[in-house]
């Protein structure tokens, strides 16, 4: 039975986030933490939870286990953004599934955490992908990511206020993370929007390399254009990347 948290006030209410995990403990510590937080926490063990929140609009962010007993989580991403829902989904997924993680990024979700994780860095992932959607209409023509700004009307774009020469493939690839901060691309992904087809991965990492040289401080220990081991590359927008 999905567990409803109580209401908190007005002014502390946030999100409401739907939960889905087939492990009681997992529910449970999400359901604290987020609680604690102030969001509206709703908890389930079944994908169709999702489906009936999602049509009834229900909720406004979904944590989604992979592995539940009734549907794969992929099948749930893929219904969720076949019926053209734009629900933000936060994988939960275990260490070392990368190609889960690939393929549910590659069906649509949003992001993914690895069990186990904490509670901070989860809260941090949601406060990036409500930020995302507030500020950052698709048909911005200036993109503020952190402290990369793009332009999209003048093809330009600055790092700490200091103007940064791309070529046309460097451009189009960081106006691309620009546009999709704080969110995991997949490799895949990346080479569908820049390159138009899965080309060889060894010329994102040339690409990826050049980049960095000219937007982060220490380009061997990147802040702001991350590696996600084995799934593809995230644009940092916390401090850390300032």
């Amino acid at each position: 039975m999905p567990y409803e948290s109580p209401v908190i006030s007005p002014n502390q209410q946030r999100a409401r986030v739907l939960v889905i995990d087939d492990e009681p403990g997992i529910r449970e510590t999400l359901r604290i933490g987020l609680v604690g937080h102030g969001y509206t926490v709703t908890e389930s063990d079944r994908g169709m939870t999702a489906l009936e929140a999602v049509r009834r609009n229900h909720t406004d962010l979904i944590l989604l286990d992979l592995n539940l007993p009734d549907f794969h989580g992929l099948d749930i991403i893929k219904r969720i953004r076949y019926a053209q829902s734009t629900i933000p989904i936060i994988v939960l997924s275990v260490r070392g599934d990368e190609s889960a993680k690939v393929s549910a990024l590659d069906l649509g979700a949003d992001d993914f955490v690895t069990k186990p994780f904490s509670c901070d860095e989860l809260l941090a992932r949601i406060r990036v992908l409500e930020r995302y959607r507030i500020q950052q209409p698709s048909d911005e023509k200036i993109i503020k990511a952190g402290p990369l700004v793009v332009n999209r009307m003048e093809r330009s774009a600055t790092i700490r206020g200091t103007d940064v020469k791309f070529s046309p493939r460097e451009y189009t690839l960081v106006r691309l993370f620009a546009m999709h901060p704080g969110r995991v691309l997949t490799h895949g992904f990346i080479l569908r929007n820049v390159w138009g087809d899965e080309t060889d991965i060894r010329y994102l990492r040339i690409y990826i390399r050049s980049i960095r040289q000219k937007l982060e401080l220490n380009p061997d220990n990147p802040r702001l254009i991350l590696t996600e081991p084995g799934v593809g590359y995230r644009l940092a927008t916390a401090a850390a990347a300032q």
